[in-house]
């Protein structure tokens, strides 16, 4: 069974920082992508930072310059390093993979986590 597990989230004031993990486990063959979303209270979740297939990243505008995602193909795990964090970065970050299970299976599944909250709050 496919796991993604989210840590690193919690409280901070405007200006600080925060990194989130998160750790793909289970019967994976490959990950072809792996990225970060969030969801604000009253808002679509929406894409913060990810690695496509060709592993090149995509950032939301909001977040150029501030965030970098980063990973650890040995571990399955990528990073979310979240500086001069904003109020409005505040909502529930999402891990999102599209995985493929098994050699010579052309399907791709999607994966989440379970979510971790960030709080930025003075």
């Amino acid at each position: 069974q496919v796991q993604l597990v989210e840590s690193g989230g919690g409280l901070v004031q405007p200006g600080g920082s925060l990194r989130l993990s998160c750790a793909a486990s289970g019967s994976i063959f490959s990950i072809n992508a792996m990225g970060w979303y969030r969801q604000a209270p009253g808002k679509q979740r929406e894409l913060v930072a990810a690695f496509n297939s060709g592993g090149s990243t995509n950032y939301a505008d909001s977040v150029k310059g501030r965030f970098t995602i980063s990973r650890d193909n040995a571990k399955n795990t990528v990073y979310l390093q979240m500086n001069s964090l904003k109020a409005e970065d505040t909502a529930v970050y999402y891990c999102r993979a599209r995985l493929v299970l098994r050699l010579g299976d052309r399907n791709e599944y999607i994966y989440w986590g379970q979510g971790t909250q960030v709080t930025v709050s003075s």
